[in-house]
């Protein structure tokens, strides 16, 4: 899962940076160390055209193709990953060991496989935080065999799936008549769908800068929150814009557990996926738009008061040059000595300000 908005306070210390641990842990060359995050709950659904039952007692060591009958279909959904149980059911069902280290690493790009009778696929399920007003992402990947569909995921918190475990119940939908991989599109169009909400929740964090920006209600903060809007996009970007390659490669592939048929609704996805992409690249716009419009904010502000302090010093100056010419250390200086001298210098102190005053004004300098 994708850490909350405290990740961006790491950098405040420098000396978190020399740690090679944080540096190298998105390096897909270290080997990944899983720690176990508890026990795995598993339920699985075993259902045909006339039945569907839900089983939430089943252990991991009970999973095998012995197990799996050939006149059913199956979805396993594993809640909390943790080593042991994915190892077990992957060795169950001879799972490639590629395989099963994509299901463990938690930071892994959204990508297909096709190794021996296996199509896998892995992308992220992203949510949006309104308390940090950050984006967080967990991982899902699915095994896809000859009758089941293996999904696991990180927690059971936060899930998009419950509609579709509704429809598994109901008799004659398109879950339960169709093979499995009609129910592989049915999930990762919850996925992709969702995709939608969280631009949605992203583009109302936009708005309301945009509009503090334009009313001037902009405080010293205001950068921050366009740099981690930014952020923000460029995770999301990150994790959504290789699911367009994923999904061509599904309505690209040959695998014989894809039907010619459910390739089209597939299609759809690929339709969806293409609109976040755009609409992401269309966010991006507008946050760099933002920050264009949030410094012209400053510089114009900065610019009315080297303004002022312009005219307030052109204002003060005859004064500063009569005092300074009367102040200059010589015997003998006219109208020095004049009972009125002290007074035609005041006066002429406050006559050429103001004249200068009406000047400005004339040439609309202010």
């Amino acid at each position: 899962m994708k850490p909350s908005s405290n990740k961006y306070l790491q950098y405040l210390n420098p000396l978190e940076l020399l740690q090679t641990k944080k540096v190298l842990q998105n390096n897909p060359t270290v080997p990944i160390v899983t720690a176990f995050k508890g026990e795995s709950v598993l339920t699985l659904f075993t259902y045909n055209d006339t039945a569907c039952n839900t089983k939430t007692t089943i252990k991991s060591n009970q999973i095998g193709h012995a197990f799996l009958e050939k006149d059913k279909k199956y979805w396993l959904n594993v809640d909390v990953i943790n080593k042991q149980t994915v190892e077990e059911i992957g060795g169950a069902i001879g799972l490639d060991p590629l395989i099963i280290e994509d299901i463990l690493n938690d930071y892994q790009r959204p990508k297909t496989d096709e190794i021996d009778d296996h199509f896998t696929c892995v992308l992220q399920m992203l949510f949006f935080n309104e308390l940090s007003n950050t984006i967080e992402g967990e991982q899902v990947s699915f095994v896809l065999g000859e009758n089941y569909l293996f999904s696991f995921q990180d927690e059971a918190t936060r899930d998009l799936f419950t509609p579709i475990r509704e429809r598994m119940l109901h008799e004659n939908t398109k879950i339960r008549t169709r093979k499995v991989d009609y129910l592989l599109y049915a999930l990762l169009d919850k996925i992709v769908d969702h995709y939608f909400i969280v631009l949605e929740k992203l583009s109302v964090q936009i708005e309301k800068l945009e509009e503090e920006i334009t009313n001037n209600l902009a405080d010293d903060f205001t950068m921050n929150r366009i740099n981690n809007l930014r952020k923000e996009l460029i995770y999301f970007k990150r994790n959504t814009f290789p699911v367009r390659d994923l999904i061509q490669s599904i309505i690209r592939s040959e695998n014989i557990h894809f039907e010619e048929s459910t390739k089209k609704y597939f299609k759809d996805i690929y339709d969806h996926i293409l609109q976040v992409n755009d609409l992401s690249e269309n966010y991006r716009d507008m946050i760099t738009n933002i920050r264009d419009l949030y410094f012209n904010k400053v510089n114009v502000k900065l610019n009315e008061i080297m303004k002022f302090l312009a005219i307030v010093t052109t204002l003060l100056s005859p004064a500063t040059v009569i005092g300074g010419i009367f102040g200059m250390n010589f015997e003998r200086i006219p109208y020095l000595h004049n009972e009125y001298g002290f007074w035609l210098a005041t006066i002429a102190m406050i006559v050429f300000p103001i004249l200068l005053l009406l000047y400005f004004k004339k040439k609309k300098w202010f």
